[in-house]
């Protein structure tokens, strides 16, 4: 008797992890581990020279609210950075959120780190109706009017800058490794290196010497580095101070040899 196999079940595909939405439709599917990282750089290496640290503060993921007739509106930018305002609210405590109506202070600059899911809110593609929130394009350019507006694509490595001339963003053109942003006397450009170990095109800040600026524990390393190196020059001369005064002990040892050879006895 011939024994034939049972029939296996078709396989069941799943969705991806590009398949699946989040709650929140204007922003499906986060927060991914890249949402995490390229703003955490972003703050690190936000800082502008011509501010003190607790003049400056920057976010990600913080609910920014922008209309006090609509209190409940709000967007949530991958991340900003604000000049001229007290890193911690009222001196004296870490933010809950960024409600523009209390701080008095518009964000300098947004980035919005797109995704195919996220491309038309963040692009103002959008249409909304009268009595919903706008996209924010629409909040960052007419609303809040915020100077820069930084547009990634992690996917495409694609980066779009906007800058506010007149009541329009309009493309700002590559200058030096990105863009230059005088009011806070930094660059924002791509960046190619390794960050937690993941090697790709970060956003990343440079200075007025196009020196891309670095990370707490870049500059900790930088230091050790240094030290490292001051302490190899130290014992390098003085190994060579060892090395001279071991020639000048050979060099009088061969005058006294000589002088005794002559029937001088050299002084001690």
């Amino acid at each position: 008797m011939v024994q034939t196999n049972p029939p296996q079940p078709a396989k069941v595909t799943l969705p991806t992890m590009y398949d699946l939405p989040s709650e929140s439709p204007e922003e499906p599917g986060l927060p991914d581990e890249f949402h995490l990282l390229q703003p955490e750089l972003l703050r690190l290496t936000f800082r502008p020279p011509n501010y003190s640290a607790d003049n400056v503060f920057s976010a990600s993921d913080l609910n920014l609210y922008y209309d006090s007739s609509h209190v409940q509106w709000y967007k949530r930018p991958d991340w900003f950075g604000v000049v001229g305002v007290p890193r911690l609210y009222e001196q004296r405590d870490l933010r809950l959120s960024y409600v523009i109506w209390q701080e008095g202070v518009t964000p300098l600059v947004v980035v919005e780190l797109i995704s195919p899911g996220t491309e038309a809110e963040d692009l103002g593609q959008t249409l909304r109706d009268a009595s919903k929130p706008p996209n924010k394009w629409t909040v960052y350019e007419q609303i809040l009017r915020i100077p820069y507006y930084i547009v990634f694509n992690r996917y495409t490595n694609e980066l779009q800058p906007f800058g506010l001339m007149m009541t329009r963003y309009h493309p700002l053109p590559p200058e030096g490794r990105g863009i230059w942003l005088e009011a806070a006397e930094l660059g924002l450009g791509l960046w190619e290196g390794s960050y937690q170990g993941i090697h790709r095109l970060w956003l990343r800040w440079y200075d007025r010497d196009q020196n891309w600026v670095l990370t707490p524990a870049e500059q900790e390393a930088q230091r050790a580095e240094q030290e490292a190196q001051r302490a190899e020059q130290e014992a390098q001369r003085a190994e060579q101070e060892a090395q001279r005064a071991e020639q000048e002990a050979q060099r009088a040892e061969r005058l006294a040899a000589q002088l005794r050879a002559l029937g001088i006895e050299p002084e001690a």
